[in-house]
């Protein structure tokens, strides 16, 4: 039994288990979005951050007119729920280098706020 619960956290951990990441609110997630990461990041322009309308299939680092660290452009990340996971929980440790330094330790949070991310599509 410990074996197996060990195996099932290693693979939530390495992200292995992409689908089985919790669904998330975007209502909630918008709430978050606006208290936590609008002081530096808007859904349609760069800021401290940059833009995150259309972030669903981007490539890292490749929002127009932003100012990527070295790191994040040259980690070939694509977004989506799995690699934004991985990234809000520590960016530091997924891309070691990056300027972000926030992190959303916790899960749930973290799955709201990607669920609002989601709504963000390309005009």
């Amino acid at each position: 039994m410990k074996t197996t619960y060990r195996l099932f956290v290693a693979a939530l951990a390495t992200g292995a288990l992409g689908g089985a990441l919790a669904a998330g609110d975007p209502v909630r997630g918008k709430a978050l979005y606006q208290e936590r990461c609008a002081a530096c990041h808007s859904p349609d322009y760069n800021a401290t951050g940059p833009a995150h309308r259309g972030v669903f299939g981007r490539h890292a680092a490749s929002a127009p007119g932003f100012a990527y660290s070295k790191a994040l452009r040259e980690s070939g990340i694509t977004w989506d729920e799995t690699s934004l996971d991985r990234w809000l929980t520590d960016p530091e440790r997924d891309v070691p280098g990056e300027a972000m330094g926030i992190s959303v330790p916790d899960a749930e949070d973290r799955a709201d706020v990607i669920a609002f991310l989601k709504t963000l599509t390309a005009r």
